[in-house]
């Protein structure tokens, strides 16, 4: 746990979890690239959490790559390198940035 804490400087979001933008659905989506190659994004975090940080610690946590872009529509989202849903699910609720009814998993 004590990485966690050290990539992510966000105490408000875990010592507090009655912060403002916490309410909103959190879309977790499995994107085919080219052959057996998929993305995981991220969709509807809360623009007070410094996405760069989730990633990086997510980066770790998954042995994977991942970025932060920004989606005309949908503000910025996340993308992890392969099928991260379960692992990005999990570590959400663990470090209690997203409550287990905001998640909403989409994919087969």
């Amino acid at each position: 746990m004590s990485v966690l804490f050290q990539y992510l400087e966000m105490e408000d979001a875990i010592f507090y979890p009655n912060i403002p933008g916490r309410e909103g659905l959190i879309h977790i989506r499995l994107r085919q690239r080219n052959g057996r190659k998929t993305l995981t994004t991220v969709q509807g975090l809360s623009t007070d959490f410094d996405l760069k940080k989730i990633v990086k610690a997510c980066k770790k946590e998954f042995a994977c790559n991942g970025t932060v872009v920004e989606h005309p529509e949908y503000g910025e989202v996340i993308q992890l390198q392969g099928d991260q849903r379960n692992n990005i699910k999990d570590f959400l609720k663990k470090v209690n940035l997203a409550k287990d009814e905001q998640l909403k998993v989409h994919g087969f």
